[in-house]
């Protein structure tokens, strides 16, 4: 069983005399003290689009972490839906991509990712995309996205988590090389 280590730092902010736990901010910022860069990325996205914490925010919380973090900031996206999401648009960042999330395709819908105005990417998880009729849905999406030119490629949450360099792989397959 692995030890729990326990982190003593000085608030930020002071919780009410009754609360039970720490403001939303101090847990957040000992979250990402305790994570590497792309999973501490992913809680602040997860954080704001949940409205767990507000855009105004950020300034105190990167104010309160090392310098050496502040360097997420330019990386944060609230638009971002799930951890997943946040984890393929660094891997695409990373590769030199144009990302942009939850783009709105006439006929299609919302889609996750679109990369460099032709590839969607679609980040699915066993909650969302496990039922026989919302697979159905998404591939009459899929179907939709390709009549109007577009690539998709749907990827796995489990795959993106714990795969992720073969995840890494077929985004540079299909990104770097010239499209046909």
């Amino acid at each position: 069983m692995a030890a729990v280590r326990v982190h003593r730092r000085e608030l930020r902010r002071t919780p009410h005399p009754d609360a039970l736990a720490v403001e939303p901010l101090d847990a957040l910022r000992q979250a990402v003290l305790c994570q590497d860069a792309r999973p501490a990325i992913a809680t602040i996205d997860s954080a704001l689009h949940h409205g767990v914490i507000r855009g105004d925010e950020l300034d105190e919380l990167f104010a309160a972490l090392p310098r050496r973090l502040r360097r997420l900031r330019a990386l944060i996206d609230a638009r971002a839906e799930s951890g997943p999401e946040t984890f393929v648009r660094l891997m695409l960042r990373a590769l030199g991509r144009s990302v942009d999330l939850q783009v709105a395709i006439h006929g299609v819908g919302r889609v996750d990712l679109l990369v460099d105005g032709w590839l969607i990417v679609e980040c699915d998880s066993r909650a969302h995309h496990s039922d026989p009729a919302t697979r159905r849905r998404d591939r009459l999406r899929d179907l939709e996205a390709a009549r109007q030119g577009y690539v998709t490629l749907r990827l796995d949450a489990e795959d993106i988590l714990w795969r992720s360099e073969v995840v890494i792989d077929a985004l540079k397959a299909l990104t770097l090389r010239p499209r046909r």
